[in-house]
């Protein structure tokens, strides 16, 4: 039975997380660093390659993990998600590692615990970065989120190959062309996204991309929708050559917890 001392115990990692001030920006252009094991610049060295960089190499809270069901916690008292999202401008962007959907309007928000996190942007990652008590799936897509402090909470979501992703679906053309520049695409509802909200994990980790930075609020969506092939081959053709692969690998689960929600377990009352 979950207790509220877990409850407890979230609200505390949720706290202590606020001193950490995050950016939302990645180095765009040509990157500094790739996802090639062993490669000097590849993720065990991205540590190394700037200072301010280090929490990559010696961070305790690092992102993605491996989520063991037999180590989550059930916490039903973390809710469904509260979303609110809604049409707004955007722009598609290459960032030679990534494709990056970049919100430039008030697309809407998700609500934690009464503290308002406004949507950002979307990206994805090939193959997905989180792994489910230890397989990976074909690609993940993260919907990054800041509140008014400038701290991050971000929804990940997780694809196996199958039928078209209807949202894919509408950006793919436009995602043919992009080349190098940024590209205006009009209004776009995050809605189309599809985020689930019944059942999820949580749990505080960090940016999966230099500079790591953590304090991180990571919700996994449990649901795994589909992507087909031919969308994947054109996420993958529009990064630069090296880039086709950009998941860094699950790190050291350490001493993070992971809480889960599960809209048919009820809260207990004591």
């Amino acid at each position: 039975m979950i207790t509220n001392l877990f409850f407890v115990v979230f609200l505390v990692i949720i706290i202590c997380s606020s001193s950490f001030l995050i950016s939302v920006s990645h180095s765009d252009g040509e990157v500094e660093y790739n996802y090639k094991s062993g490669d000097s610049k590849g993720p065990e060295n991205w540590g190394k390659i700037k200072p301010e960089w280090k929490l990559c190499g010696i961070g305790k809270l690092q992102s993605p993990i491996d989520i063991l069901n037999n180590m989550v916690q059930e916490l039903p008292e973390l809710g469904k998600l509260e979303k609110n999202y809604k049409s707004a401008p955007a722009a598609l962007k290459n960032r030679s590692h990534d494709v990056k959907l970049v919100w430039n309007g008030d697309a809407g928000k998700f609500d934690i615990k009464g503290i308002s996190y406004k949507l950002v942007n979307c990206h994805w990652h090939i193959p997905a970065e989180h792994t489910l008590n230890g397989t990976k799936f074909d690609m993940e897509l993260h919907a990054v989120h800041q509140n008014s402090k400038g701290e991050i909470a971000v929804i990940g979501i997780w694809y196996k190959i199958g039928g078209q992703d209807s949202f894919l679906s509408k950006l793919l053309e436009k995602i043919k062309l992009i080349g190098d520049k940024d590209m205006d695409i009009g209004k776009i509802n995050p809605k189309e996204i599809k985020f689930g909200s019944k059942h999820y994990y949580r749990y505080i980790g960090s940016l999966t991309t230099p500079p790591c930075t953590e304090g991180v609020i990571w919700t996994v969506l449990q649901k795994v929708r589909t992507v087909s092939s031919e969308q994947l081959k054109v996420l993958k053709e529009a990064v630069h050559p090296g880039f086709e692969e950009n998941a860094r690998p699950t790190q050291d689960l350490g001493e993070k917890q992971v809480f889960s929600y599960n809209s048919k377990k009820k809260v207990v009352q004591e």
